[in-house]
């Protein structure tokens, strides 16, 4: 990151400076890590999971055959190179289990066999950084089999550990003959990830094969309270929804949920290609919204200059469904693109990130969230990204972002180009966020650390942090590439407000992380020094 780009974060107090000083558009400035390595200049299209077992243990992806790891909470990221006898052909997505097992999903493109004719899971036991070789599900040639997500079940059910995968079958790719067609399947395992059911069938209705708006495709598994399995696709029919009370075997019928005006194949001036597909998710939590089913998509419903994200939700299994939500709530005319959901299972809360345009002028973009907290009636936008970037749209950026939620540490990545050059970002959010206007955010955790004073600062600044219960406190400080600093603190704390100073005599200019880890639970801010 630039000097002047770390000039421009925006000082957030969580316990000093009450919310309704700052707009919306102002709540924004958190941590942004880079998460692929520089001199890398290809990754697209992300992924990101938490670990449930190890919250400091998360994996992310990226097109076509990137894995990523970090072991401390995303302040560091461990780069690699998925391999695998079936080849590894994009599409990627990583998602862990409530056991800690990391499952990584993707295209195929074998030495033996035909470019895309199965969908491949490989899975790594010691939290992304080494993977099996992987097992397969779909082979069905010379069918194609494509655009293809995971989810499991971690809820108490019958079905609990089963692993779905669903995604889209194409007769041919590309095809335009009428006689060819794409299909949702989904296929599961209950053993891990080490062997895969035959395909079950779950859209009653096809479409075409051209990968564009008459071609079914986006289905997203999710998994209900009573381990119900949900998807909802985007199609020649608008957005139809299905569901499984069998644990995958079978499939009812597909149910409509809302038109998609323009279709989800737009135009967004500077991308390469852009979708509004939709994500279903599911409240598994003990919030007064458990089993909500919600669903996130974008289209041009209000002109192909003003690109919005929506939402839509059920409330009774997906029998019927509310009225569409426009989640961004700018008042200009813009574009708002590539959405993606998730529900914080530990408290019911709503996430959804997307690329976003409101602020700027031409095609240079920022990454905003969206939170909910009653169950989608609102939502509060902020923006997460320090700097707008511009893409070009002769570089293909991808189909998707990416966001994930465990016990109120959240983390969206997405992808940033800069002069044509593509880099993975991710950013650390705390709770609480969205704060509603005029409130002062409580203590988290039961403790809590305000922004240092002054920043930036030479040399010295000053941290505050209140604890609320005695505990074992760290405070210590990484540089950009993750590695230790200082550490100011380390011991057996009392109760109260206390204060440190941090004279960084010998440290050079520029971005640093500070953590608190009280007991086990960690806050991250970040400061810069100016000399």
């Amino acid at each position: 990151m630039s000097d002047r780009s770390a000039r421009m974060i925006v000082l957030f107090l969580l316990v000093v400076v009450p919310f309704f000083v700052y707009p919306d558009t102002l709540l924004a400035q958190y941590p942004n890590i880079q998460v692929s390595a520089p001199g890398f200049t290809d990754p697209e299209e992300v992924t990101i999971s938490i670990n449930p077992a190890n919250p400091l243990n998360l994996a992310a992806g990226a097109n076509l055959n990137y894995y990523y790891y970090s072991m401390d909470g995303g302040l560091s990221w461990d780069q690699g190179i998925l391999t695998s006898s079936y080849g590894v052909w994009g599409d990627p997505v990583v998602l862990f289990d409530a056991n800690g097992n990391c499952y990584y999903s993707h295209l195929s493109n074998p030495q033996q066999g035909a470019w895309i004719d199965r969908i491949v899971v490989q899975k790594s036991i010691d939290g992304g950084m080494t993977w099996s070789d992987g097992s397969y599900a779909g082979l069905n040639p010379p069918k194609k089999q494509d655009k293809e997500w995971l989810g499991v079940d971690m809820t108490d059910s019958p079905y609990v550990g089963n692993i779905y995968l669903a995604w889209t079958e194409f007769d041919s790719l590309w095809s335009n003959d009428p006689l060819d067609s794409t299909r949702i399947l989904c296929s599961r395992s209950t053993d891990q990830g080490e062997t895969w059911s035959g395909t079950v069938l779950v859209s009653d209705v096809g479409g075409m094969c051209l990968d564009g708006d008459l071609t079914v495709e986006g289905a997203v598994p999710a998994v209900g309270p009573g381990g119900q399995v949900y998807t909802s696709w985007g199609g020649p029919l608008g957005i139809m929804f299905d569901r499984s009370t069998d644990g995958g075997e079978t499939f009812g019928e597909d149910v409509f949920v809302t038109d998609q005006p323009g279709g989800w194949d737009f135009d967004v001036p500077g991308i390469y290609r852009c979708n509004g597909m939709p994500v279903t998710v599911c409240d598994v939590s003990d919030s007064p919204y458990r089993g909500n089913i919600y669903i996130a998509f974008g289209d041009q419903r209000n002109g192909t200059d003003d690109t919005d994200v929506f939402f839509i939700r059920s409330t009774d299994g997906g029998d019927t469904w509310g009225d569409v939500v426009r989640v961004n709530n700018d008042q200009a005319v813009s574009h708002q693109f590539f959405p993606w959901m998730t529900v914080d299972q530990s408290t019911g809360n709503i996430y959804l990130v997307f690329y976003d345009r409101r602020d700027q002028t031409g095609n240079a973009t920022d990454v905003y969230m969206a939170k909910s907290a009653d169950g989608g009636e609102t939502f509060t936008n902020f923006k997460v990204s320090e700097s707008p970037f511009t893409p070009y749209s002769y570089v293909f950026f991808g189909d998707y972002t990416n966001i994930a939620a465990v016990d109120g540490k959240v983390y969206p990545i997405w992808m940033r180009m800069d002069s044509g050059q593509l880099s993975v970002w991710t950013a650390i959010i705390e709770e609480p966020v969205g704060v509603e206007p005029g409130e002062v955010p409580p203590v988290v955790r039961g403790f809590d650390m305000a922004q240092n004073y002054p920043n930036p600062f030479n040399p010295v600044t000053t941290i505050n942090y209140d604890l609320q219960e005695p505990g074992s406190v760290d405070l210590t400080v990484y540089n950009v590439k993750g590695q230790l600093v200082r550490t100011l603190v380390s011991g057996y704390q009392t109760t109260g407000r206390h204060t440190v100073t941090w004279k960084a005599e010998g440290v050079s200019s520029g971005v640093y992380f500070y953590r608190i880890t009280v007991d086990g639970h960690s806050v991250v801010r970040k400061c810069t020094i100016l000399k």
